[in-house]
């Protein structure tokens, strides 16, 4: 799901966005790249046209939250069907990675969060967190899930001297 030029710095801040139709999940990595942090969410409701998002609204305002956050990159989560194939869903994810290129000029890599809610839920529920709690913060947290797991290829990539 690569395109040229979005090979992450291996270095510096890495942002990622666990796309939604009501809201986005935000986590972000220590500069060194080490720890995904589960940050916020971005309310994106209002971009929602029923049978579409505004993508470029879309990309503007995730492109903002990224220059908050000082990203040297941005990791967008795409939810592949379970044979790997790209649905409606994983369609609209590319969409705004696309624009989101454009918007925060930053390298955006499109990376299968096909579990990551699962794993945050799951963690959330080991961790005893109430229902209501989870509703708030799942989005986040997948987002952190999304973020560690390229935050380990990117260890496995500064150890190979790339």
């Amino acid at each position: 799901m690569r395109r040229p030029g979005d090979e992450l710095p291996t270095s510096g801040r890495l942002v990622a966005f666990d796309l939604g139709r009501v809201r986005v999940g935000v986590a972000t990595s220590d500069p060194d790249q080490v720890v995904a942090s589960p940050a916020d969410t971005v309310d994106v409701a209002d971009l929602d046209r029923g049978d579409s998002m505004d993508v470029a609204a879309l990309a503007a305002r995730l492109a903002a939250r990224a220059a908050d956050l000082d990203a040297s990159g941005v990791v967008v989560g795409a939810p592949l069907d379970l044979s790997g194939h790209e649905g409606e869903a994983a369609r609209e994810a590319r969409a705004v990675a696309d624009a989101l290129r454009a918007a925060a000029d930053l390298p955006v890599r499109l990376v299968d969060e096909r579990f990551t809610t699962t794993e945050a839920e799951r963690a959330l529920l080991e961790a005893d967190v109430s229902r209501a709690g989870r509703r708030r913060v799942v989005d986040r947290v997948a987002a952190g899930v999304l973020l560690q797991g390229v935050l380990t290829t990117q260890a496995q990539r500064r150890g190979a001297g790339r």
